[in-house]
């Protein structure tokens, strides 16, 4: 049975799931290919009768194999042609509008799609929630500087392209999400890892404002952006690597997409976007410590082994703390003062290396929220499935919080092979605690419900949630969570997280 809709591009006809419609493979913006490469998106075009929204669209082009290994499953096909986003939302509607929860996947800007198995909106939907999905441009196709391109733009240079398709669909959703059931008025954005770390980019660009109203942020790291005149050299040596000296932007646009993104160091990006251009001016943590970004009740969080992460980087956490030994830099008798009890560099370094890139930005965006009197709920996420736990002896993984917050642990392998009800039953109360954030969390909030009431953090409050005990199921709110910790990594994070 199909279900149509009517959007400002023309009539949408979406699938009926059991109680859930959804619609796939929406356009949001014109493809940026050929001439439109490497600019800000365009508005998508008309269609004539009725489009069928029943099939996911292709990926931006990346790795295979890397997606299917760590990213969260088979994006499918890729295209450079790839801006579209994907829709759930209940099938019998109230007249009532439901809240909007819009998901920016992670994968370092390098892998991901908004159609992957974990991303599945079901079970928002069947809370009453809308659930957008969105692709957006990943690699060198979406951040990318050269001063080829710096011509084109006499109002300031544009280098952010990932970003601006964020911003683009958020505006698309404004637009047409009432057809979905949606309120354009209570729009949350969310995502994981370098989907966190776009929430927290669009929290502090100008181009953002008033698009969303609340904003969760799941593991985003603290690594610095990318300087302009920093990408600017790295663009200049791409071309270079193609025999494009003095490159022009029609010889730019002339290369193929499905190559740039095997580029390895040091041509390839971020994981980061690119501070100094039009959508991001200021280097995103500056404005967090001033306390400028955009207000709005936020939920932030990591998990207990984010450093799980690290290797894919090429960084050993113990050969961390020999560097810190062998440097004698940033005392580390005073690390170990913070860390009693943690026997072997090996282990030290994996709790540090999680603290200094995870565990503190949560610490720094709860102080941020409290400048401009808005509220914040901090999460330490620490549940593994019972079946998992030899194999994730240290806790949560980087990413494996994801299938508890959709809900979708027994779509995602290969926990979907071996999880039992206790593990299905955490994952709906996360799920829940999720959406009634997104529900009716307001400026003058002070908690959430569920099985243990989360409070929020508000001026002179330090709380944050665990969500899972020692990988076992119990919710518990600690004050001055790793406080003293938090304090000191905060002073050197700036000097101390990269990935040189």
């Amino acid at each position: 049975m199909e279900q149509v809709v009517s959007v400002a591009q023309g009539r949408l006809s979406g699938v009926l799931q059991g109680k859930v419609a959804v619609y796939r493979g929406i356009p949001f913006a014109a493809p940026p290919v050929g001439e439109l490469r490497w600019r800000a998106p365009r508005p998508p075009a008309h269609w004539q009768g009725i489009r069928q929204a029943d099939t996911f669209s292709p990926a931006c082009w990346q790795s295979l194999e890397y997606c299917k290994a760590v990213g969260g499953g088979d994006p499918g096909q890729f295209s450079e042609d790839c801006l579209y986003l994907n829709i759930w939302t209940p099938a019998r509607r109230d007249a009532e509008p439901l809240p909007v929860m819009v998901w920016l996947h992670g994968g370092g800007y390098t892998i991901g799609a908004g159609s992957l198995p974990p991303y599945d909106g079901a079970a928002f939907a069947s809370r009453d929630v809308v659930l957008v999905t969105v692709n957006y441009r990943l690699g060198h196709l979406g951040f990318f500087a050269h001063p080829a391109l710096d011509e084109e733009n006499p109002d300031g240079p544009v280098h952010n392209f990932a970003l601006l398709d964020q911003i683009a669909a958020l505006k698309w959703v404004q637009e047409n999400i009432a057809a979905f059931g949606g309120d354009a008025g209570n729009v949350t954005l969310f995502g994981e890892s370098a989907g966190a770390r776009s929430v927290l980019s669009l929290l502090a660009s100008p181009l953002a404002k008033n698009l969303f109203h609340k904003g969760i942020i799941q593991s985003a790291y603290t690594l610095p952006d990318v300087e302009r005149k920093k990408a600017l050299k790295r663009g200049v040596a791409l071309a270079g690597h193609y025999g494009l000296q003095n490159a022009t932007a029609d010889e730019l646009r002339a290369l193929p997409a499905d190559g740039l993104w095997a580029l390895e160091g040091p041509l390839n990006i971020g994981p980061t976007p690119i501070s100094g251009d039009v959508v991001l001016p200021e280097p995103m943590l500056d404005i967090f410590f001033a306390g400028r970004q955009h207000r709005m009740p936020v939920m932030v969080g990591s998990n207990s082994d984010e450093a799980s992460v690290l290797s894919y980087f090429g960084i050993d956490p113990a050969g961390q703390v020999e560097l810190l030994r062998r440097e004698r830099r940033f005392g580390l008798g005073l690390i170990k003062l913070l860390y009693p009890g943690v026997k072997g560099d090996a282990e030290l370094g994996r709790q540090v290396c999680r603290d200094m890139a995870f565990t503190t930005l949560g610490f720094v965006v709860m102080q941020a929220q409290q400048r401009v009197n808005q509220p914040c709920w901090r999460y330490y996420f620490d549940y593994v499935a019972e079946a998992e736990r030899k194999t994730y002896a240290n806790g949560t993984w980087h990413g494996n919080e994801v299938p508890y917050v959709f809900d979708t642990l027994s779509l995602t392998p290969p926990a979907s092979e071996y999880v039992n009800q206790n593990d299905l039953t955490f994952a709906g109360q996360i799920c829940d605690y999720w959406t009634r954030f997104a529900r009716s969390a307001g400026p003058h909030s002070k908690a959430i419900p569920g099985p243990l009431s989360w409070p929020a953090c508000v001026r002179g409050k330090d709380r944050t949630m665990r969500l899972g005990v020692h990988s076992r199921a119990r919710f518990k709110v600690e004050n001055r969570f790793m406080r003293m910790r938090m304090q000191l990594f905060k002073r050197v994070m700036k000097h101390h997280v990269s990935l040189d």
